[in-house]
């Protein structure tokens, strides 16, 4: 081999077939790496959808689990066909609590702790009026559709039907201090307002008996979900 001919060197045939052999190559990679990356994307929504809706359920368990009767003043346990609103215990008094399916979304949405009947009542107002932008509302989940049951007297029955009335309900719950008599202002003498009970129907009327458990069934974006929830001890009648 001739001096001139080892120093010709790649020619530009040469040079053009390598870079588009690299650039095959580089493109290979790049979508390997684009596909690897989609798919953390992928499972990373699914993971972070999963945990929010198990923590949903959780706090739904919660919820009805902590239902608690106050007889008359406002009903403990509710469902429109849209809106399931409860009453529940909660530190500093009592809670309440709706969940709603509306607009493709579940959501949840609780007022703040409360120990006048006044305040409870306007609260309970105030949860037939919520638009879902409210202070307190958390969305969980897409939702297209959702039916709750009541499980009286040893079958399921649609929560939207009549239920057999309570007698009154005796045992204490949280402190609920009514408003003085003929709105006069109350004690001064430095003593905590004295706690009630529930309070008793007046005569002829009477209040629904809360069922034992509550079924969800919740059409959601990946499927259907059923769950089943005693109610706790406090909610009894």
């Amino acid at each position: 081999m001739s001096a001139a001919t080892r120093r010709r060197g790649f020619t530009l045939i040469e040079v053009l077939v390598a870079l588009l052999v690299m650039a095959i190559l580089a493109s290979l990679a790049w979508q390997g790496l684009d596909g690897i990356v989609r798919a953390r994307a992928g499972n990373d929504a699914v993971l972070d959808r999963t945990l929010r809706l198990n923590t949903a359920v959780t706090q739904w368990e919660q919820d009805l689990q902590a239902v608690q009767n106050l007889g008359a003043i406002v009903p403990p346990l509710s469902f429109d066909g849209q809106t399931l609103r409860l009453t529940r215990r909660a530190d500093g008094g009592v809670m309440l609590v709706a969940w709603s399916v509306r607009g493709g979304v579940w959501q949840r949405w609780a007022g703040p702790a409360v120990r006048q009947v006044g305040e409870l009542q306007e609260l309970w107002l105030r949860s037939q009026q919520l638009l879902g932008n409210e202070a307190g509302q958390v969305t969980v989940a897409e939702a297209s559709t959702w039916q709750i049951y009541f499980y009286r007297g040893n079958a399921w029955s649609n929560a939207q039907s009549t239920g057999d009335l309570a007698t009154p309900v005796v045992r204490a719950p949280p402190p609920v201090v009514l408003p003085p008599a003929g709105g006069a202002s109350p004690p001064t003498t430095g003593a905590p307002p004295a706690p009630v009970g529930p309070q008793a129907p007046p005569p002829g009327v009477g209040t629904e008996a809360l069922p034992a458990a509550v079924r969800m069934v919740i059409t959601l974006g990946a499927g259907t979900l059923t769950r089943d929830i005693a109610l706790g001890p406090g909610g009894g009648g």
